[in-house]
């Protein structure tokens, strides 16, 4: 029987830093890069891999300290956020992220099983741009990655461009 390996942190060095030079005017998912951190290595794997099996690029991290390294090497365009995390937590080290100049306006989507008013409240005051509650709804998942890397993407255009 074939085992199908478990995503794993990506090698910064083999990550294409600025894709859109690569991929001038290549609009499918390929060229975006996700980076999916949770400290649950079962929804780690299964978030990435269906991620990578709708064309995506991944990233993972297992806590908040290495979400944060993580994105400061290799520049995503989303991070998918667990919030609930020993150590550094989501809400955190989304603050941390978007301290850092470079990776400020990057879309962050908050997964996490929690669906109280005061989770949402304070993912929205930390700066997040989606919530969405385990388990997953992988079509509402894609919808909303697409439409906030449209977003990110014609934002960074226009700011490019000025």
């Amino acid at each position: 029987m074939k085992k199908t390996p478990a995503t794993t942190p990506l090698d910064p060095s083999k990550v294409r830093l600025n894709p859109a030079q690569d991929d001038a005017g290549s609009e499918d998912e390929s060229q975006y890069l996700v980076l999916v951190v949770d400290d649950s290595i079962d929804n780690l794997t299964m978030i990435s891999l269906d991620l990578q099996q709708d064309g995506y690029r991944v990233a993972t991290a297992t806590n908040g300290e290495e979400a944060v390294k993580v994105a400061s090497m290799i520049n995503p365009d989303l991070i998918l956020m667990d919030l609930a995390m020993p150590g550094v937590d989501g809400l955190e080290s989304t603050r941390q992220i978007r301290e850092i100049p470079d990776l400020k306006d990057i879309p962050v989507i908050a997964l996490t099983a929690f669906s109280t008013d005061g989770f949402r409240r304070a993912a929205h005051q930390t700066g997040f741009d989606g919530y969405l509650t385990k388990p997953v709804d992988f079509t509402r998942l894609h919808d909303l990655i697409k439409r906030l890397i449209g977003l990110y993407r014609s934002s960074r255009s226009r700011a490019e461009s000025s």
